[in-house]
């Protein structure tokens, strides 16, 4: 994704503020959650769900937990919780009141939960300078990490995403690009259930893929000519979700406003939430089988394109087979 300028991107919340260009060394990156992405229903619900979890953890040692960003940077609570889940008993001193002592202590913490959960300090989403600075999102994925290892029954909110903000400083000045990054994983209630059909597809007759994409294209291209719309490709065209809106109202008979979805989107919030919806109208219609993650559709996964769209083609081709007339075909 091509940058876009400061002044059109961010626009921080009081407590965020974007950097200036001397508070990044020259080539590092750090990420940044806009406003709209704090405020998301979904990622408040998953602060809370974590907080919620902390404190009936800690609650015998009277500690309470009342923002995540601003309580768990100095090591102190993360160093009870990781006690108390891990069973472990860590050399370090219980109270850091200086920085130094502070940043030392969460070093400690860090390096265990790392060796706990297997991770290495390189690949983690995660770090001593993250956490100590207070970054909400390096933070959550830690937590969310904890949770999963130490209590996966622990009732998350599934699949949450949020668009993030990443500012590079370059000899050009600050450079910023937007993206979406996963904080839980998609609802498992049917992931243990058997693979599906594009699953064995992919692994064990990946030449028969094409024959497939050929056969599901041709039936979306009949069923969008009403419209004036063709499709090409299958794994890029539907990332922004409009393709596959307008794919699922004419062929569901929806009549979808153009307040309900961005016609012309041009962030991958705005793809996100076009897929989002079309994702919903076909659980409501009972035509997903098989957990799809919109962020894949957004990411341009092919596999789960083609879940998506082998849903309508079911519906929709038995229905022309037994009619005898196309859908979309004038009458």
């Amino acid at each position: 994704m091509e940058p876009e300028s400061l002044y059109n991107l961010l626009q921080a919340p009081g407590k965020v503020d974007p950097p200036a260009a001397e508070t990044l060394a020259q080539g590092e990156k750090r990420k940044y959650l806009p406003p709209t992405s704090r405020k998301d229903p979904r990622f408040e619900e998953l602060q809370k769900a974590l907080m919620e979890w902390i404190n009936t953890e800690l609650l015998p040692e009277h500690i309470v937990v009342r923002s995540l960003e601003e309580d768990m940077f100095d090591g102190l609570i993360l160093h009870h919780l990781f006690q108390k889940l891990a069973g472990l008993k860590l050399n370090v001193e219980e109270i850091a009141l200086t920085s130094a002592s502070q940043r030392r202590k969460l070093t400690v913490v860090l390096e265990a939960a790392n060796k706990s959960l297997q991770v290495e300090e390189s690949q983690a989403k995660w770090s001593v300078e993250s956490i100590f600075n207070k970054d909400l999102l390096a933070t959550l994925h830690l937590l969310v990490a904890l949770a999963k290892r130490f209590q996966p029954s622990l009732p998350l909110p599934a699949n949450v995403q949020v668009e993030v903000i990443t500012m590079e400083s370059t000899k050009s000045g600050l450079k910023s690009e937007k993206s979406v990054e996963q904080l839980t994983e998609c609802s498992t209630d049917t992931d243990q259930a058997s693979k599906d059909v594009f699953d064995e597809l992919f692994k064990l007759a990946p030449e028969k893929v094409n024959a497939v994409k050929e056969a599901i294209m041709n039936f979306v291209n009949q069923n969008l000519d009403r419209l004036g719309l063709s499709v090409q490709n299958l794994d890029t065209q539907f990332a922004d979700g409009v393709i596959l809106l307008l794919l699922i109202g004419q062929l569901e008979g929806f009549f979808l406003h153009l307040k309900e979805f961005y016609l012309t989107p041009n962030s991958p919030a705005e793809m996100l939430h076009n897929v989002t919806l079309a994702l919903e109208l076909l659980k409501d219609e009972g035509l997903l089988k098989y957990p799809v993650s919109p962020e894949d559709i957004v990411n341009k996964d092919a596999k789960s394109t083609l879940r998506v769209l082998y849903s309508l083609f079911c519906k929709h081709k038995l229905k022309e087979s037994a009619d005898g007339v196309p859908r979309g075909s004038p009458n």
